[in-house]
């Protein structure tokens, strides 16, 4: 299980929240989101899944991984 903080640039409530664990869910990992500091803390198995398929899967719910 491989651990990684990203920093997301446009998140500022409740509903961001939701949408960036739900979109983590679905591509199987876990993630903890922190809107005061903006930044995610994902949880994934990197035998089945890239850091770059993360942040894109976030940037297409339209926030900026920076």
């Amino acid at each position: 299980m491989q651990t990684i903080t990203l920093n997301v640039e446009g998140m500022s409530c409740n509903h961001c929240v939701n949408t960036i664990e739900k979109t983590l869910k679905e591509l199987g990992a876990t993630g903890k989101v922190n809107l005061a500091a903006k930044t995610v803390e994902v949880s994934y198995d990197e035998s089945g899944l890239t850091k770059e398929a993360i942040k894109e899967a976030i940037e297409e719910q339209g926030y900026d991984v920076v």
